[in-house]
């Protein structure tokens, strides 16, 4: 999946896709034993309302995301071949394993503690460097697309391509944050500037973490490249009022919106 198109720009996607990030139906779904709600069902409706692809955090105490979901997902993934089954985690707990066995789209490894509430912060280079680089090569080799999550320091973009990503996640809680505020653009503008830092050294880049409704049009019309945004909690949240497929179509419009020409 390349939203990329035409020759006017080489740092402009024509759209960008949507993964929907299933851990929260499956937090409410271990609070009881009655398999409900269906993970796999409700990710297929997500993808009949227009997501282009689904991304889990499977955690190693499963708090949420269970070994089994992942499986079951990428049984789901095969039946939608033109979207895309992404894995996030920390490659030095759980995560490899799932890569190994499921070989998905993209894998998206991220910083995080096994007893992390959320992810809260991306990785440092060169403190990380020497460590991901065999991590990042052995899931190129399975033929795995890799995303680091990255916080938007421009200054981190070459090394992260010299470990041998593909792409970097942006960490957006920071923009999510200071939405509304007089701190707003000038957060934002390091954004851009890692936007641009990272696809200047070949990168490709995602977003996500705190975006919702009311912030991502702003943030996709001001940050270029990104081609993929990963969100998860407030389009569960969403969904408790609007209903999922409707919550689905909401976001597309919200992407829909960035892209719009300007009046």
């Amino acid at each position: 999946m390349n939203p990329l198109v035409g020759p006017e720009s080489s740092h402009r996607p024509s759209r960008t896709a949507l993964s929907v990030n299933v851990n929260k139906i499956a937090l409410l779904r271990n609070t009881r034993h009655l398999g409900i709600p269906d993970v796999v069902g409700l990710s297929r409706l997500c993808l009949e309302a227009g997501a282009q692809g689904i991304t889990v955090h499977p955690r190693p105490d499963e708090r949420h995301i269970r070994a089994g979901d992942v499986l079951d997902l990428a049984a789901l993934m095969k039946q939608w071949p033109q979207a895309e089954y992404n894995i996030e985690g920390n490659p030095f707990h759980n995560l490899m394993g799932f890569v190994r066995q499921v070989r998905p789209h993209q894998c998206t490894f991220v910083p995080d503690s096994a007893d992390q509430f959320t992810s809260d912060h991306g990785w440092l280079f060169p403190a990380d460097m020497e460590r991901l680089k065999p991590m990042i090569a052995e899931a190129r080799s399975l033929g795995v697309r890799v995303s680091l999550f990255m916080d938007p320091l421009p200054e981190m973009m070459v090394a992260a391509r010299a470990a041998g990503a593909d792409r970097v996640e942006l960490y957006t809680e920071g923009f999510a944050s200071a939405f509304g505020t007089p701190r707003q653009d000038l957060v934002l503008a390091n954004y851009v500037a890692a936007a641009k830092a990272a696809m200047a050294c070949g990168l490709e880049v995602n977003a996500g973490h705190d975006l919702n409704r009311e912030n991502l049009s702003p943030f996709l019309r001001a940050v270029p490249g990104v081609l993929e945004v990963s969100i998860g909690h407030a389009l569960v949240a969403d969904a408790l009022e609007l209903g999922l497929a409707e919550t689905v179509r909401d976001y597309q419009r919200c992407i829909q919106r960035a892209f719009a020409p300007s009046t």
